[in-house]
Formats: C-alpha cells, sequence, structure tokens
C-alpha cells in the first residue's frame, strides 16, 4: 500500500480497538504502515500492543483539539466508529448518540483532515445506509456518508459492510451462547435477510482501498457469497455450537414489545426497536463486491463453525 511517497505510511485508525478495527490494524501493520490507534482507555488496546508498528494512544477524538494532534503528519485516517443502538429524539432524524458516533464524528475527522492536508480517508458505512430508511441507525449513517465526501480536499472512500462474522464477533456467537442456555429461540424479524461478511475480507478491503486512488469517492458494498435468513443464521449457529434449540419467528406485534424490553435492561441490548426496524431493509448487496477491492469473499461455513465448535 502506497498512501504518499513515504515508503511507510501513517495511518490513523480511529474506533482500532473493536472487533473489525483489531483486524484493520494488524492488515495495515502488516502491509509496512505506520498505525496510530486512539482509544479511551488504553487498556482497551492491550491486545494490539503486539504488533510492531501499532502506537496505542489514550484520547478523546470527540474532542476537536485532541483530532486535529492525532491527524497532523498522517497520511491516511481510517474511521471505524459505530454504534447499534440509540434512543429517539423528538423531531430528529436519530438520536443524539448516533448524531455524534456517526454524524459529528465524520464531520469532525475530514475538517481535520483538510486543516492538516491529510489527502485520503477510508470511512466504514452499514449496508442499507439511506436518508430515508425506516431506523435511526441507518438515516446516521447515511448522513455519515455525506459528512465524509462533503470536502473534496479529502479523498473519501466508503465501505458498505453487511453484517460482519469472525472469531470475535458479537453476532453468531451471541446467538450460540444464547442456544447454550435457551430451550428455545423467540426471535423478532426471523426473516430479515443478510449477507454476511468474513471480517478478514473488511480488513483487506480497506488496505486495498487505501492503495487505490480509484476508489477516492466512492462507495462499495461488502458482502459475503451467500444471503441467509435471520432465522438460518440462528439455527446455523446452534448447529455449529451443539446447541440447537427450536426458532420461533415472532409476529411484528410481539417483536417490538419483546424489543422495547430488551432496550430496557441494563447493558447493551440483545435488540432494540430501531434494530428491528433496520432489519426492515434486506441487508444484501445490488452485486458482487467490486474488483477495485481485490476481494474474493470468503463463505460463512468455511470459517464460522470452527470457532463456533470452541
Amino acid at each position: 500500500m502506497d498512501t504518499a511517497d513515504n515508503a511507510n505510511p501513517s495511518v490513523l485508525v480511529i474506533g482500532g480497538t473493536g472487533f473489525i478495527g483489531s483486524h484493520v490494524v494488524a492488515k495495515l501493520v502488516a502491509a509496512g504502515c505506520n498505525v496510530t490507534v486512539p482509544t479511551r482507555r488504553a487498556r482497551h488496546g492491550q491486545h494490539l500492543k503486539l504488533l510492531p508498528t501499532a502506537n496505542i494512544v489514550e484520547a478523546n477524538v470527540h474532542d476537536d483539539a485532541t483530532l486535529n494532534m492525532l491527524v497532523l503528519r498522517k497520511d491516511a485516517v481510517v474511521n471505524l466508529v459505530g454504534i447499534l443502538h440509540d434512543k429517539p429524539v423528538s423531531g430528529a432524524p436519530y438520536g443524539r448518540g448516533f448524531a455524534r458516533a456517526h454524524v459529528e464524528l465524520p464531520q469532525r475527522i475530514v475538517a481535520a483532515c483538510a486543516a492538516h492536508r491529510v489527502r485520503r480517508a477510508i470511512h466504514i458505512s452499514a449496508l442499507g445506509a439511506d436518508r430515508g430508511a425506516p431506523s435511526m441507525y441507518l438515516r446516521s449513517k447515511a448522513d455519515g456518508e455525506a459528512a465524509m465526501f462533503a470536502n473534496p480536499a479529502v479523498g473519501s472512500t466508503v465501505l458498505r459492510p453487511s453484517v460482519v462474522f469472525g472469531e470475535e464477533d458479537n453476532f453468531l456467537n451471541t446467538f450460540a451462547w444464547l442456544q447454550a442456555f435457551l430451550p428455545v429461540m423467540l426471535l423478532g424479524g426471523a426473516d430479515a435477510r443478510f449477507q454476511p461478511i468474513y471480517v478478514q475480507d473488511v480488513a483487506w478491503a480497506v488496505v486495498n482501498a487505501l492503495g487505490n486512488d480509484h476508489t477516492i469517492g466512492k462507495i462499495y458494498e461488502l458482502a459475503g457469497p451467500k444471503v441467509y435468513t435471520l432465522r438460518q443464521l440462528v439455527q446455523l449457529a446452534g448447529v455449529w455450537s451443539g446447541h440447537r434449540r427450536p426458532v420461533i419467528g415472532l409476529p411484528d406485534s410481539l417483536a417490538r414489545l419483546q424489543a422495547g424490553v430488551l432496550e430496557h435492561l441494563p447493558g447493551e441490548p440483545l435488540m432494540s426497536r430501531d434494530n428491528l426496524e433496520s432489519m426492515k431493509v434486506a441487508n444484501v448487496a445490488s452485486g458482487p463486491i467490486s474488483p477495485d477491492l481485490l476481494i474474493t469473499p470468503t463463505p460463512l461455513e468455511a470459517v464460522a463453525p470452527a470457532y463456533l465448535a470452541r
């Protein structure tokens, strides 16, 4: 990868300590980059410290002065920040959490990049992002994309993955874990369609996009080779983990009631009413992954059975 004349490009990865971000950081290091990973708590990045050219720094990326310092002298910025849940605000298209993480942060990133002449940025969005979408999540993701393209001085590329799977995922692993304890799975949105993409493929897409200026100004969909319903994915998680349970799809009214209860429980919700709204939009790509990204998507069946069995 060559994001600048520098033989060892310096890349800032925001959201680099998370599930997808950790794989992106590892791939960038392997590609010869010097990678800076800001995190609210340094302990969140402990697993990255063994990577030889990864620098973990404790920083608040939502503070403009801090963000400007982080962007200084970088060749590129990768933004992977995203949240799944938020509370609605009357009269607004989405809540304050989505606004802060999905829209205002991209605005700040682009402004900082333009101010310090950082010409390349990669932004992870979501398949189905649209300002007219039924969910707050997808509407905020669409506004975040617009923010990334707002300043022509910054060459941005947007990647829209479907649901991402991999050994540390919170998707298939959660369904496998639940089936180890519950006698039956009562499932809202059982017929929603997904096209899962392997986390390693997403990470390679980031690296390859950075190395190809032809991707500037474009949006790319990232999806695996096969479409599944949510019901099928839950069933597979049960089979592969050795804890298959009956899966009962709930009608919309009961699904919303279930989601409403779950989103008010302590901790990170397993499901929210906004998640159900997101699932009204098929999480399916419009076509194959673009050859610009040099990826052949990995089948779910080639990876998930092994890690779910563990």
